[in-house]
C-alpha cells in the first residue's frame, strides 16, 4: 500500500486554488511562507530542484511555517479590495504627473486644497498654444478623471458587498474606532480573516509592528519594527493611528458609525478612542519622534481592533494594552 501523500509549495501568484483541490481530495498540503524557510547561508546556486528538495525535507520534518488559506469569500473580496488601492497608487500618481506637468510650464494652483471643485475651475482655465503640450494635458486630465470614477465606483461597490457579505458583523464593530470608515474596515477584516487565531499581543508582531531584536547574554538592542506579515493592513493601521491624534470629539460621521454598532461595540470603541488619543497627547508631550509615536499607536491599534473583531466570542477576554504608557 503506498503511504501517506503530503505536498509543499511557496505562497506566491499561483495563489490559492492548488491547496484547495488537493485539501478537497484528502491530500495534505502546505502552503509555506517563503520569509519562514529555513535556507542556507550565502546559497550561490538556486534552482527549482534544489528548492524542491528543501522543501521535501522541511516538509518532512515539520519545519515549514503555513499560510492560512483564505476561503473563496475572501479571497474574492481581497482581490477587490487590493485593486481599490491599486486605484489610490495609480490615481496619486497621475495626478502628481499632472501638477508636474502645469509647474514646468508656469502654472501654480494656490486657491486651497486641490483636487477640489475650485481647483476643476481652475484647470478648465489653463490653455496651451503648442499642440504637444495641449494635447499631453488634456490626455492627463482625462486619465486622472478616468482614474477618479473609477475609484468612485470601487467604493460603491466595497460598500455593497461589505453590507452583505460574512464580514459585516466585524466591519461594523471596526467601523467604531476612529479613522476606520467601511473601506478600511471591509479592508482589514478581509486581509486578516480569521482573528480568533490571535491574541491582543500577538497580532502586533503577525503585522510586522513588534521591534526587532539583537540580544546575547545580559545585551538587549531592540531595533525597527520587524515589517513581517500583512503589509496591506499594516498600512491601513498606520494610516488610522494618524488619525487618532486630533482631540477626541465624537462627530456626525462617527456617530451614525457608532449607532448601527452594538452597545458592547460602541462601549469598548469609545474606550479605545479615548486611549489611543490619549497615547498620542504623552508621546507629544515627551518631544517623541513622529515615526515611533505612529508605530506606538499603530501596535496599540491592532489590540483594539482585534478586541473588538472578537468581540462576539463569549471567552475573548476584554484587550487592555500592557506596560506603561511611556513605552514606545
Amino acid at each position: 500500500m503506498p503511504g501517506p501523500v503530503a505536498v509543499a509549495y511557496e505562497a506566491g501568484p499561483t495563489g490559492f486554488d492548488l491547496a484547495r483541490v488537493l485539501t478537497g481530495a484528502g491530500i495534505r498540503c502546505v502552503v509555506a511562507a517563503p520569509s519562514k524557510i529555513n535556507r542556507a547561508p550565502r546559497g550561490r546556486v538556486k534552482t527549482d530542484a534544489r528548492d524542491a528538495r528543501l522543501l521535501a525535507r522541511l516538509l518532512r520534518v515539520d519545519d515549514l511555517a503555513p499560510v492560512v488559506v483564505p476561503t473563496l469569500e475572501q479571497e474574492s473580496a481581497r482581490d477587490l479590495v487590493r485593486l481599490r488601492f491599486d486605484n489610490r497608487a495609480e490615481l496619486m500618481s497621475a495626478r502628481h504627473r499632472l501638477g508636474k506637468l502645469l509647474l514646468r510650464h508656469g502654472h501654480i494652483y494656490s486657491g486651497g486644497r486641490a483636487w477640489t471643485g475650485t481647483h476643476e475651475t481652475w484647470l478648465n482655465q489653463i490653455t496651451f498654444t503648442e499642440r504637444g503640450t495641449r494635447i499631453a494635458f488634456a490626455e492627463s486630465r482625462e486619465l486622472v478623471t478616468h482614474l477618479q470614477a473609477r475609484r468612485d465606483r470601487l467604493d460603491a461597490q466595497i460598500a455593497d458587498l461589505a453590507a452583505v457579505s460574512s464580514f459585516a458583523p466585524v466591519v461594523t464593530r471596526l467601523c467604531c474606532l476612529r479613522g476606520i470608515a467601511t473601506l478600511t474596515g471591509f479592508a482589514l477584516a478581509v486581509q486578516i480573516g480569521d482573528w480568533h487565531r490571535f491574541t491582543g499581543s500577538s497580532i502586533g508582531a503577525f503585522l510586522g509592528l513588534t521591534p526587532s531584536e539583537h540580544s546575547s547574554g545580559g545585551s538587549r538592542r531592540l531595533g525597527s519594527i520587524t515589517k513581517a506579515g500583512n503589509t496591506h493592513a499594516r498600512r491601513l493601521l498606520i494610516e488610522s493611528a494618524w488619525l487618532h491624534k486630533p482631540r477626541y470629539v465624537v462627530g456626525k460621521v462617527l456617530q451614525e458609525r457608532m449607532d448601527v454598532a452594538p452597545p458592547a461595540a460602541r462601549e469598548r470603541a469609545d474606550l479605545a478612542n479615548r486611549r489611543l488619543h490619549h497615547r498620542w497627547v504623552k508621546f507629544d508631550a515627551r518631544g517623541k519622534k513622529h515615526t515611533v509615536a505612529t508605530t506606538a499607536v499603530t501596535r496599540e491599534l491592532a489590540g483594539w481592533c482585534w478586541s473588538l473583531a472578537t468581540l462576539d466570542t463569549p471567552d475573548t477576554h476584554d484587550y487592555r494594552p500592557t506596560g506603561p504608557d511611556n513605552q514606545a
